[in-house]
């Protein structure tokens, strides 16, 4: 089946010496894998290696044989123009986590046409602003509204949330936050992009964060740390 779709680049993996799998979030068809053939040795390798940098936004046209195997491009172009997401140390640093993130988080192939929106939404917002230092944080918990397993805010006034069951609760259980941990996640609850970005200390963001993977972790299976972690906690330090 031939398919014109926006597909945002999750992952790419080099195969071999001369060819890419490249992972994308297809807005047709949810998860997709591609394999790039001579993706470094033709002469336009820079070119083409260009398309598949951690988030990426591009307008494909596809064969798609879903038979679970690698499907091939057949065209590819840029369908939003990064100006700053791939050449700003943060913001390169920012999706390079948050690719890592949405490639253990995203798992079914099936379409998800609300949080394809959300993500192209908010990764043309971090390209246009310079105040991005909860833009991760942010991002983060909203996208679990579109994954399934967004907290539960009808009790958001108990003291404790509790990670498992993802509810505010009156008692403090053994999966739970502590009350400080609860009350920067009800910060971060109320936050939108365009709030000030220097709501959270530099410790509190580290906190959130931990916070957050550790969410994800319990609500996701096979769900992993991501290897760029380490790297953000060092960029934003």
């Amino acid at each position: 089946m031939l398919v014109k779709t926006k597909a945002i680049v999750i992952s790419s993996l080099k195969f071999q010496e001369k060819s890419l799998v490249v992972k994308c979030f297809t807005l047709s068809n949810g998860l997709k894998s591609y394999f790039v053939r001579d993706a470094f040795s033709s002469r336009k390798a820079s070119q083409k290696i260009a398309y598949f940098q951690p988030l990426s936004i591009l307008e494909i046209e596809a064969v798609h044989k879903n038979k679970g195997t690698l499907e091939n491009f057949k065209e590819i172009k840029t369908a939003v123009p990064f100006r700053t997401i791939h050449t700003d140390i943060f913001k390169s640093t920012i999706v390079m986590f948050l690719s890592e993130m949405l490639h253990y988080s995203i798992q079914e192939e099936e379409k998800n046409e609300s949080l394809f929106l959300f993500l192209e939404t908010a990764l043309t917002w971090l390209d246009t602003h310079n105040e991005i230092a909860n833009f991760h944080l942010i991002l983060l918990l909203e996208a679990t509204k579109y994954l399934g397993f967004y907290p539960d805010v009808s009790e958001i006034d108990l003291p404790y949330f509790e990670m498992k069951e993802g509810i505010f609760t009156l008692f403090h259980t053994s999966t739970a936050l502590s009350e400080h941990e609860t009350n920067l996640l009800k910060k971060l609850i109320d936050l939108k992009f365009d709030t000030s970005q220097k709501i959270f200390h530099v410790i509190e963001r580290q906190i959130l964060l931990k916070v957050l993977i550790d969410f994800y972790s319990s609500h996701l299976e096979g769900f992993k740390r991501p290897k760029s972690l380490d790297i953000l906690k060092e960029i934003f330090s």
